[in-house]
């Protein structure tokens, strides 16, 4: 069972704009100054999960994960598959850098779940409140 990563997508206010960058067909190499221990796992099949504006609501598959420099001087490349995947919402509170994200705790991918013309807000409200 793949192990993935959740990270807040900074600056980014909708899924749209990482499916656009994601057009050029170029993977998107994410920086960030810890490289995860569990690095062999995360590159077997896992994805980074994009927190955008409070919710967790797209993927892009994990192609490489590299370490950079040695020492207080190192930093990790996180290197992503060019394709963004839509996921059903799951809301998250802010937090700093990454986390690990177990693979019976990610949200499933929209291709598998039911596709909804509900706006995101209320299609979140409604998994939050169990309704759907």
């Amino acid at each position: 069972m793949a192990l993935h990563l959740i990270k807040l997508c900074v600056g980014v206010s909708e899924v749209e704009w990482l499916e656009k960058r994601a057009a050029s067909g170029r993977p998107l190499i994410v920086h960030t100054r810890m490289t995860p221990k569990r690095a062999a796992e995360i590159e077997d099949g896992g994805s980074l999960y994009w927190v955008i504006k409070g919710v967790a609501g797209c993927r892009q598959p994990i192609l490489d994960i590299t370490t950079l420099g040695e020492g207080k001087t190192s930093r990790c490349e996180i290197t992503l598959e060019p394709r963004v995947i839509r996921t059903a919402p799951l809301a998250r509170r802010p937090f700093q850098g990454w986390r690990y994200l177990e693979a019976k705790d990610a949200p499933v991918d929209l291709t598998t779940a039911e596709a909804t013309d509900l706006p995101q807000d209320l299609a979140r409200e409604l998994r939050e409140l169990g309704a759907w």
